[in-house]
C-alpha cells in the first residue's frame, strides 16, 4: 500500500485555499457552463476484448461522441441541468452535470474496425475486441 494524496479521486476538487477561494467566486459569478465532470469508469478484460463502462444515466445515445484517432479512444458529451420551470425550486442538487471527456490509449491487439458502443440503463458501454491468439504448435524435424 502507498500513500496517496486526500483529493486525488476528486480532480476537480481544489488543492490550495486559493484554488478553493477561486473556484466559490467562480461558481457564484455564474460560470455552470464551463462547468466539467468525469463520469466514473471502470475498464475489464477477459480473453477475447477489453469492455470499458462509463456510468453517465440521464443521457441520450445522441449525447455522445465516441472516436479513435491514432490509438487514442476518446469518449465525450455533455449532461445538461433541466431548465428551470416556474413553480420548482431545488433543495438539494447532488448530480453532476456539464461537458466530460475521457481518453484511453489502445493496445495494437484491439481490432478497431470491431469497435461496439451500446448505450443502455445509464451506462455506455464499449467493447473492443482483440485479435485472436493463434496458438501455433508444430514439430520442427532437424535436418
Amino acid at each position: 500500500m502507498k500513500l496517496v494524496r486526500y483529493n486525488q479521486l476528486d480532480p476537480a476538487f481544489p488543492s490550495s485555499f486559493g484554488g478553493i477561494v477561486e473556484k466559490l467566486f467562480n461558481e457564484s459569478m455564474g460560470t455552470a457552463s464551463a462547468r466539467k465532470f468525469n463520469p466514473a469508469v471502470d475498464v475489464f478484460e477477459d480473453e477475447q476484448a477489453f469492455e470499458i463502462h462509463v456510468a453517465v444515466p440521464g443521457m441520450k445515445k445522441s449525447e455522445f461522441q465516441v472516436d479513435l484517432t491514432e490509438g487514442k479512444l476518446t469518449i465525450s458529451g455533455e449532461r445538461r441541468l433541466e431548465e428551470k420551470r416556474e413553480g420548482r425550486s431545488f433543495h438539494s442538487l447532488e448530480t453532476h452535470y456539464g461537458a466530460f471527456s475521457r481518453s484511453f490509449y489502445v493496445p495494437d491487439s484491439v481490432l478497431s474496425e470491431q469497435i461496439e458502443a451500446i448505450y443502455e440503463d445509464g451506462v455506455l458501454k464499449i467493447k473492443l475486441p482483440k485479435v485472436e491468439k493463434r496458438t501455433q504448435k508444430a514439430t520442427i524435424e532437424v535436418k
